[in-house]
């Protein structure tokens, strides 16, 4: 079974960079998607970091890995069964 692994980084408390003690992460299998969220998702792999929305720079960003891959996406374009997989901790 295949899984991605979720990292909710930035915003205005730069939560989840280096340094923080607060961290953001989730782990969802790719079978539990929908036809469509891993369809989202190759298409999130396939654009690569230019699917990051450069357009809000306080807002959330999303890391999403799946094996040696990682892509950096805006809180918008992450599907929303990846970014509810997400719980904070405390390190």
């Amino acid at each position: 079974m295949s899984e991605l692994k979720i990292e909710r980084i930035g915003g205005i408390g730069g939560f989840g960079l280096p340094g923080s003690r607060l961290k953001s992460r989730g782990v969802v299998a790719v079978d539990t998607l929908t036809d469509a969220e891993r369809q989202t998702v190759e298409d999130l792999f396939a654009k690569g970091d230019a699917a990051r929305d450069n357009n809000n720079p306080h807002g959330f960003r999303y890391r999403i890995t799946r094996g040696d891959q990682t892509v950096e996406v805006g809180e918008g374009e992450a599907p929303a069964a990846l970014t509810g997989s997400v719980r904070d901790e405390f390190e």
